[in-house]
């Protein structure tokens, strides 16, 4: 099947300083692809450059390039950009406290997106709205869509965000961090929610965490992300069984897991390096036990290593 979205070898810079190095990766229609790493990878950047957001930070693709259903967005006007955005790309932003209007009803704010990208009259549009709160599960749909956004929880302000995402009937939705700020049932619940939404709309998600075990719970492939380029890319399951990359298998052993032994899980030491210092050679070997003189040195380049690919001159052998 054909690739919504792709993303082909794209660096991208602000201003002299460079953010991503050839970054690539693709999502299909009913998948979801989870982009992970620590904060300071390069995720929502990213997301960034799929949306076609750069230039509102100064940013800019320097090479490679973004393919949505087989279209160039470097090609197209802004104004065609800001067509697919919130019709065939909907967004669902990383904090849902700060994602709404606080001087707008929350039903209005979803009623806004489908009258603007699907030409509905504003009945229409509240009947779409409401019809929507009640698919992510909101009771009494009416009435919440009547409230004031301080007098919703988190968890039900993040479903508002969805409901935004899905007013314009998007082919896409970019979900970044969506569970970040919220408790742990609620995260489990807004997850359930954006997976049976890939199941029943057939939309393709491309899923922003830092979370491998959200990772594991709903995606179908992963792209692991650090200091602004691609360490590994695959099928979630031969990757969590036999991870390629050290900082893939550093991320799945952050996992808490049943049964663990007390003090056995361990973080990762260190920290994602500033853009203004990236390390040469592979940028993850000062945090990296496997790193040899060559690591210090040359790049290693992406290969492909099973039904994925990885960028590691010492990649662990594949599970049998």
């Amino acid at each position: 099947m054909t690739a919504l979205l792709e993303v082909s070898g794209v660096s991208v810079a602000i201003g002299a300083l460079p953010l991503l190095d050839g970054i690539s990766l693709s999502v299909r229609r009913g998948q979801i692809l989870g982009l992970v790493g620590e904060s300071g990878s390069g995720k929502s950047l990213t997301a960034m450059a799929a949306m076609g957001l750069l230039p509102l930070i100064g940013g800019r693709v320097t090479a490679g390039a973004v393919r949505f259903d087989g279209q160039d967005l470097a090609g197209m006007t802004e104004g065609q950009r800001r067509a697919l955005r919130g019709r065939r790309i909907g967004f669902v932003t990383q904090n849902p406290m700060t994602a709404l209007d606080p001087v707008q009803r929350v039903g209005d704010q979803v009623d806004v997106v489908s009258r603007l990208h699907l030409g509905l009259s504003k009945s229409a549009a509240r009947a779409r709205t409401i019809d929507l709160m009640a698919q992510l599960r909101i009771p009494e749909a009416g009435a919440v869509a009547e409230a004031w956004p301080h007098q919703l929880s988190g968890g039900m302000k993040q479903r508002i965000v969805i409901a935004m995402a899905l007013a314009g009937d998007p082919d896409l939705i970019i979900a970044d961090e969506p569970t970040t700020a919220l408790d742990v049932t609620v995260q489990a619940q807004i997850i359930q929610i954006l997976g049976s939404l890939v199941r029943d709309r057939g939309v393709a998600l491309l899923l922003i965490t830092h979370d491998m075990g959200v990772v594991a719970q709903i995606c179908d492939r992963v792209a692991v992300l650090y200091a602004g380029r691609l360490a590994e890319e695959g099928p979630v399951g031969p990757i969590f069984a036999a991870p390629a990359h050290p900082y893939t298998a550093a991320l799945i052993g952050c996992i808490p897991q049943d049964g663990m032994a007390k003090g056995s899980l361990h973080g990762i030491p260190g920290a994602v390096p500033s853009a203004r210092a990236f390390p040469p050679g592979c940028r993850f070997h000062p945090r990296c036990a496997r790193a040899t003189p060559e690591c210090t040195r040359d790049v290693p380049p992406l290969l492909p290593r099973g039904v994925g690919s990885a960028a590691c001159f010492h990649m662990t052998p594949e599970a049998g």
